[in-house]
């Protein structure tokens, strides 16, 4: 695609996190859009390689303004260029993303917003500068059906809200998982056969892995015994280690710390063969990566303090949710999972794949955006 082609769909994004390449290499090749993506200065995720879209017609720079608000330079002036249709990032903190939503509305061009939405956290000074923004697009694309369901309790008309849920690499993850099988690789690590729960994702304060050691040593009191899985980079916040050696009596001896892994073959067996995926904070995409390859999924049930993924688990199918902060609640449901799962894994993985297969991929998404942007 060259600087003169033409196309209806303008793209302008605050950046591109690594595990949103597939989707907009799909729409890069099916909606022929044209997109415009920022950097930060000190990018908040590993981002995607931009040059892999022949569409890219511009990286700018996202400027710290005041607080949280940012400006996206070289951005607002697509609006006066011959674009019908323009999607954006549906950041509340973008006061450029104002700027344009307000200048298309007024040059009656199609505007579009891809959004979180609501947290249901919101206070009165937020919720009203929510209702101002999602008011001006024609529509907003969101992670699910809980915030579309909070923007029309707050007074969002709900035909210009969709629902696109959230993916990553599926179609990679669906040929891994088809060559799945399961294997000895816990047996042969742990030299035992108890249940195993992992965790993958960044290891961080928030993600509350401490949560996760309390509940274990919960149920070894009880006199259960698990095998834990721990996939991901430590921050430099969060010490496991240190928790480790401060546990004289060797209630948490069963861990495999296997640290940071990007091979997707060596990630699709370890959570394929495992029993749970637990992530005690909030679970993000954490949920999406688990299911795919069949392992159900506890998390908390705080949906306010939840990322949008977590209403992917179905309860009593996919996973279960304990009560927030509480190590003895969770490790109840941990308990509770494996009893309900002896005899029913197969059942169990069919559950996972379910909601993965049908909503939560890029052949969904694009199929969103072709509907209302061709």
């Amino acid at each position: 695609m060259t600087e003169n082609d033409q196309t209806d769909i303008c793209c302008i994004f605050d950046q591109a996190a690594h595990y949103r390449a597939p989707i907009y290499k799909l729409m890069d090749q099916e909606l022929s859009c044209h997109f415009y993506i920022s950097k930060w200065k000190k990018d908040p995720f590993e981002q995607m390689n931009y040059e892999e879209l022949k569409g890219l017609k511009g990286v700018s720079f996202n400027r710290k303004l005041i607080g949280n608000y940012y400006w996206q330079s070289s951005t607002v002036r697509h609006a006066f260029k011959n674009y019908k249709k323009v999607l954006m990032s549906g950041n509340l903190y973008s006061v450029s993303t104002w700027v344009l939503l307000i200048i298309l509305r007024l040059l009656k061009k199609k505007a579009y917003l891809w959004s979180h939405g609501w947290y249901g956290r919101e206070n009165k000074i937020k919720t009203l500068m929510k209702k101002m923004f999602f008011s001006l697009p024609d529509k907003t694309f969101v992670y699910g059906l809980y915030a579309k369901n909070l923007m029309i309790e707050n007074g969002i008309l709900s035909h210009k809200i969709e629902c696109i849920y959230n993916s990553l690499d599926y179609s990679v993850q669906r040929k891994i998982r088809d060559r799945l099988h399961n294997s000895n690789i816990y047996i042969d690590h742990f030299k035992n056969r108890f249940p195993v729960l992992i965790y993958i994702g960044r290891i961080q304060k928030v993600k509350k892995i401490n949560l996760l050691f309390d509940a274990i040593v919960e149920l070894k009191k009880r006199g259960k015994e698990y095998n834990l899985v721990l996939i991901g980079k430590e921050d430099v916040d969060v010490n496991i280690l240190k928790t480790l050696r401060g546990d004289p009596q060797n209630t948490l001896e069963n861990i495999w710390m296997y640290g940071e892994c990007y091979n997707e073959n060596e990630i699709g067996e370890l959570l394929y063969n495992a029993d749970i995926c637990i992530s005690p904070g909030n679970v993000g995409l954490t949920a999406i990566h688990s299911l795919v390859y069949g392992t159900p999924v506890i998390t908390h049930d705080n949906k306010t303090n939840q990322m949008p993924e977590f209403e992917a688990i179905k309860k009593n199918l996919s996973g279960l949710f304990f009560a927030e902060n509480s190590a003895t609640d969770l490790a109840d449901k941990i308990e509770e999972w494996i009893q309900f799962s002896r005899g029913n894994r197969d059942k169990i993985r069919k559950n996972c794949f379910e909601v993965i297969d049908r909503f939560y991929n890029p052949l969904y998404q694009i199929e969103i955006l072709k509907k209302e942007l061709l």
